[in-house]
């Protein structure tokens, strides 16, 4: 009896010593894999070789900018830091004098020569500063080799004096001239130049401010805003220094009247066809023969994101998906910021779709200045400016998950996006097209890098509420 004691005392002394060595060498063998993955910490190759001459347009302004009157001053600051990140075009507010004088943000315009040198409608200066001011952010942008986007607010007038109006049958503030509203005497208008007039009763499309829509088939108003010498378009252009155009709320006037602008005097150009129907947006552009803003993508972004449905973005319809070189994607601007179409938890993710994606992506101020962003925002847009290239394959779409490929080109790898609306980080194995290399996540989410196979597969990886970005380690 004592014997079979001694056996079951040193039989549980045993297991119980090799339990504690088993367990510590589990332990030690934990840690050895904690080193190995702090050791195999991925590190990606430099983008820079692979740098192309595309660019992305800065929006340089937000509704009701602050500080009043040293607008112009602040942008000549940043434009040598936006330029080495990648910027070449910078769009500026309209740039002259509004009826609501030093609060105006422009797009109530009323002396299209005044650019902060009248004393007029209150103030000296516009909301942005003076004319001289805006010449020296001009310069300083140019130096910079980024073009100048001017806002061109063509379908409506705001500001000036009282007029018996016989076409209304009453007085409507439509006389222009140095004494109301237009102190240059340029351009003076009075209520034969809007509608309705002697020639033509109302726009072929929708009217904004419609005492003050102006009549673009009037013979005054094509002289000065394009045809004469000294037209807005060639003052803007060649005295000022503009480098191209920003057309405001087109869907007010004729595209034919954007094109005869841009014909006469050139330059890059765009237009606001705020619309969500795409087919309107090409119609548009064919007619109009300039690029257009995409909103059809912005409103895919956001109902996608809102419907939690990612699939959206393969199966709807943008801009980009046909006219790429006319597309000019964004997240956000001054009008849909202020109720944002796109909430501030997925912006970043939104950026991420249109920065890897085709089109010409605008940066907005607002989203870049923010320090939560732009360290992210710089990382997307060198992507957009390396990787982003060849032909776009959608590899995989459902609810919470979106993968896309840009294949690249003989010389450049291309990338794989993989944006994951999930809580948890999630992974998908898919045929990239890449046999037996090594993949780095540029956006530096997943910190590990991961290999495919001889067939091309890989197990990719995203963050939680998140995207990675995959290319050539």
């Amino acid at each position: 009896m004592l014997n079979t004691i001694k056996f079951f005392s040193l039989y549980i002394i045993t297991s119980f010593s090799i339990g504690l060595v088993l367990l510590l060498a589990s332990c030690t063998s934990n840690n050895n894999d904690d080193d190995k993955s702090q050791e195999q910490v991925s590190v990606g190759q430099d983008l820079s070789i692979y740098l192309t001459d595309k660019g992305v347009m800065m929006q340089g302004f937000y509704w009701d900018v602050e500080p009043r009157f040293d607008w112009w001053n602040n942008l000549s600051t940043k434009t040598s830091n936006w330029a080495q990140i990648g910027v070449d075009k910078l769009w500026l507010p309209p740039v002259s004098k509004g009826q609501s004088g030093g609060y105006s943000m422009g797009y109530d315009p009323s002396d299209y020569f005044d650019l902060g040198e009248y004393n007029q409608h209150g103030t000296v200066e516009t909301r942005f500063g003076s004319r001289q001011e805006l010449l020296s952010l001009i310069e300083v942008a140019h130096s910079n080799n980024i073009k100048v986007i001017a806002d061109i607010v063509m379908g409506h007038n705001s500001g000036g004096g009282l007029q018996f109006n016989s076409y209304r049958n009453k007085d409507t503030y439509t006389l222009f001239n140095p004494g109301n509203g237009n102190a240059s005497g340029k351009f003076n208008r009075s209520f034969e130049d809007f509608h309705p007039n002697s020639i033509h009763l109302k726009d072929e499309e929708a009217s904004f401010f419609e005492e003050q829509d102006l009549c673009h088939q009037q013979e005054n108003v094509q002289n000065w805003f394009w045809k004469n010498d000294d037209s807005v378009a060639k003052y803007y252009k060649n005295t000022i220094g503009f480098d191209g155009w920003r057309f405001d709320y087109v869907k007010s006037f004729s595209p034919l009247f954007v094109k005869a602008w841009v014909d006469e005097v050139g330059g890059w150009a765009v237009g606001e066809f705020y619309d969500g129907d795409v087919t309107l947006v090409r119609q548009w552009i064919l007619n109009s023969g300039i690029s257009a803003f995409d909103f059809p993508n912005l409103f895919q972004m956001r109902n996608a994101f809102q419907q939690r449905n990612l699939r959206i973005l393969n199966n709807g319809d943008a801009l980009w998906k046909t006219n790429p070189e006319k597309a000019v994607t964004f997240v956000a601007n001054h009008d849909t910021d202020r109720e944002p179409v796109i909430s501030a938890n997925d912006k970043l993710i939104a950026y991420a779709f249109i920065l890897t994606h085709p089109g010409y992506p605008c940066i907005f101020y607002s989203d870049y200045e923010n320090d939560n962003y732009k360290s992210k925002l710089n990382d997307l847009i060198l992507i957009n400016r390396t990787i982003a290239n060849g032909d776009l394959e959608v590899l995989f779409a459902d609810n919470d998950e979106y993968i896309a490929q840009r294949k690249g080109t003989a010389d450049n790898p291309g990338l794989i996006i993989y944006i994951n609306r999930n809580s948890s980080e999630l992974t998908r194995t898919v045929s990239t097209g890449w046999m037996n290399k090594d993949l780095h996540d540029y956006t530096n989410s997943i910190k590990t890098g991961i290999n495919t196979n001889e067939s091309g597969d890989a197990k990719l990886k995203a963050p939680s509420n998140g995207y990675s970005i995959w290319s050539l380690k």
